[in-house]
């Protein structure tokens, strides 16, 4: 069961997480360019965010398999997911609304938003990535790096 469970939080995380991370990256050029597609990619880091609530579902039922829910590198993990999580729907998914409802004339602040949503989807990138090393070194594991 439990290369079952690993199995589909792997591929949970790849298709959900990679599509929201760039889509989201993309989202910031195109708004700021009055580009067409913003408004797909911002529904699509909306959908994706729904569905991505599989991927930490399926990562807690894998580390409660292996027995590892206490283990350093897992809370972490958990941590900083959650708070990927926090700057997808409080900050990123709020500010391509913001920005998609910004008018076409407005380029200053249209720039302005776009570059600070830029930053958050790269904070959002990077908690992802820390993640990633995190589930791979797993530090103190007897099974890491």
């Amino acid at each position: 069961m439990t290369k079952f469970l690993l199995s589909v939080h792997v591929i949970a995380a790849i298709l959900v997480v990679g599509p929201i991370a760039v889509a989201a990256s993309m989202f910031p050029r195109l708004v700021r360019q009055s580009a067409p597609g913003a408004d797909l990619l911002h529904r699509i880091c909306r959908g994706y965010a729904v569905v991505g609530v599989a991927v930490p579902v399926f990562g807690i039922a894998t580390g409660a398999s292996l027995g590892v829910l206490t283990d350093a590198w897992l809370l972490t993990s958990v941590l900083l997911t959650a708070l990927a999580a926090g700057l997808l729907a409080l900050s990123i998914l709020p500010g391509q609304e913001r920005l998609l409802a910004t008018p076409h004339g407005a380029e200053e602040p249209r720039r302005a938003g776009a570059a600070r949503l830029a930053m958050v989807t790269g904070v959002f990138n990077l908690l992802w990535a820390v993640v990633v090393v995190l589930m791979i070194v797993r530090p103190g594991s007897t099974t890491g790096a």
